[in-house]
């Protein structure tokens, strides 16, 4: 089943088509429709877990599911959307529903984009090839992460006339300026429409779920071929070495990683470098406070992200909805605010609408539905939360996304 403009026909459609199958062949979904347990992460306890974990293994799982220290960051992010409340209105002529959205100038059929997930190899040999083919059907724009199992090239052959943004794990400045330069070329040449710029990950934060299977997939060649496939590194890495790439894997990832996640944070005018080679808009991912926001708008940039990583990164931090709407009131007017973290459930997309963002970005839920189905689980998972949030703004007396403020929801603790 393929998206529709009309989201009341969408949320329909999907529900019927999963009851008919019932009905007629005795066919349930492959992938379940139960959000809660989609994002269940400590045991397999639950019937999408376990086929998680049968098709990816403990470390893939455990890789995507796992969060900084003891989730904390992860558990604020959930803790956010509860305490927000819809106070739904009746007698309300809501269909048909419009869930298209305009970001940067152009215009797409809904207010979801695939949040940027590197290493997709490890869950599924569809990996970002066929996630991004399924959200060109959708309408979905697709964000490629610099942690890629597969090329840009790969990845802008699969997506065809889809909607692709390239987001960027910062290589070093000044050394490496020119990997930098580099990889925006080959974004431009490739269709790449927005840059996403990732400001919290300069290094990896202390990830349990990782660290006790001693498993990081970049120092064993997986997610590196951004930079394995990229002529300036090659060349770089040829001269300093004295050897292919090919012929010594861990020491090109020791490379290659060092190159993205330094250790080292960049600094706000170093953004200037990022404008100077590339001529999109530019989204700084990472924004959680007022201060940063504003600092964002001084720099020049389109647009920021309100994330904290989906919380693997800094643990203990406040959960992202939480900063949203005083964010939105300080420079909601100035550049594009989008929202990433912590995102579950169709209901999630409207309550961060409802709240200022201007478009949400969702990973977990896909790439679960990636380990468990490739492509297909990928695509059933992104058409649910389609109809989720479709069925949302209906029951709630939401016609269009414009119509989605904050009178619509309430913070209840």
């Amino acid at each position: 089943m393929e998206f529709v403009k009309s989201g009341a026909r969408q949320a329909l459609a999907e529900a019927h088509q999963i009851y008919l199958a019932g009905v007629k062949n005795n066919v349930v979904p492959t992938v379940t429709t139960d959000w809660r347990l989609l994002e269940e992460q400590s045991s397999a306890r639950t019937l999408t877990e376990t086929k998680a974990k049968k098709h990816l293994g403990a470390r893939s799982f455990n890789y995507v599911a796992g969060g900084a220290g003891e989730k904390a960051t992860m558990d604020a992010n959930r803790l956010a959307f509860r305490q927000w409340k819809f106070v739904p209105r009746m007698l309300r002529d809501n269909t048909p529903r419009d869930m298209s959205i305009e970001l940067f100038g152009r215009k797409y059929p809904s207010p979801i984009l695939a949040a940027p997930i590197g290493v997709q190899s490890i869950f599924h040999e569809d990996k970002e090839t066929g996630v991004a083919e399924v959200c060109a059907e959708l309408g979905v724009p697709y964000i490629l992460s610099t942690a890629a199992s597969s090329s840009m090239e790969a990845v802008a052959k699969a997506s065809g006339k889809g909607v692709r943004w390239f987001q960027l794990y910062w290589p070093t400045y000044p050394d490496n300026n020119d990997v930098t330069e580099s990889l925006l070329k080959r974004a431009k040449d490739n269709g790449y429409k927005v840059l996403v710029v990732t400001l919290d990950t300069w290094q990896l934060a202390w990830r349990p779920a990782d660290l006790d299977n001693s498993y990081v997939p970049f120092m064993r060649g997986i997610g590196n071929e951004m930079g394995f496939s990229d002529p300036v590194f090659q060349a770089k890495y040829e001269k300093k070495h004295g050897k292919k790439i090919e012929d010594d894997i861990f020491t090109a990832s020791t490379a290659w990683t060092a190159t993205c996640f330094s250790g080292k944070a960049h600094h706000w005018s170093e953004i200037k470098h990022l404008q100077e080679h590339w001529d999109g808009p530019i989204v700084l991912k990472g924004i959680q406070c007022v201060e940063d926001a504003q600092l964002a708008v001084e720099a020049g940039v389109q647009g920021i992200i309100v994330s904290n990583h989906g919380g693997r990164q800094l643990d203990g931090a406040v959960g992202s909805l939480d900063q949203l709407p005083e964010i939105v009131d300080a420079v909601g007017d100035k550049l594009t605010i989008l929202f990433d973290s912590g995102v579950r459930t169709g209901v999630d997309i409207i309550k961060a609408l409802c709240l200022g963002a201007k478009g949400v970005l969702v990973g977990r839920p896909w790439c679960y539905g990636l380990g468990i189905a490739g492509k297909r689980g990928a695509k059933q998972v992104l058409q649910g939360l389609l109809a989720d949030a479709d069925q949302t703004m209906g029951l709630s007396g939401i016609k269009t996304i414009a119509d989605c403020n904050r009178k619509m929801v309430k913070h209840v603790k």
